[in-house]
């Protein structure tokens, strides 16, 4: 099966434009495809203001993600992450730096989001 045929979604609650605005400022090769809206159709289901962000999908180095704003029900945690291969120590530093910006300081170990994966020497 071809990768491209497999795509991974992010759940959020309101934040799924904002995330996928980040991902793609710091992988090359990446952007957003589409957004999609909430309408007034089925609000009485979803809850959410018609016109806001229902859907963005987004590449990110070429891998297809989709980004949803399905509420509050489900939270990231260290079982979603990303494992990024890293050619050496200054690409390790470089997505460290700009996936942690911001994080819990108590959580970056590994990331909460994020395997740099050691380089080959």
């Amino acid at each position: 099966m071809s990768l491209n045929k497999l795509t991974a979604c992010l759940w959020f609650d309101n934040q799924a434009e904002e995330a996928a605005n980040f991902y793609t400022s710091i992988f090359k090769n990446s952007s957003i495809k589409y957004v999609q809206r909430f309408t007034e159709s089925g609000q009485e289901f979803h809850g959410k203001e018609p016109g806001s962000v229902m859907v963005v999908a987004f590449e990110l180095s070429g891998h297809p993600f989709v980004a949803l704003n399905g509420g509050p029900q489900f939270k990231f945690n260290e079982a979603v992450s990303f494992q990024i291969s890293c050619e050496d120590q200054e690409e390790v530093d470089y997505f460290w730096e700009k996936l942690s910006e911001g994080g819990d300081a108590n959580k970056q170990q590994c990331g909460e989001l994020i395997w740099l994966c050691e380089y080959e020497s």
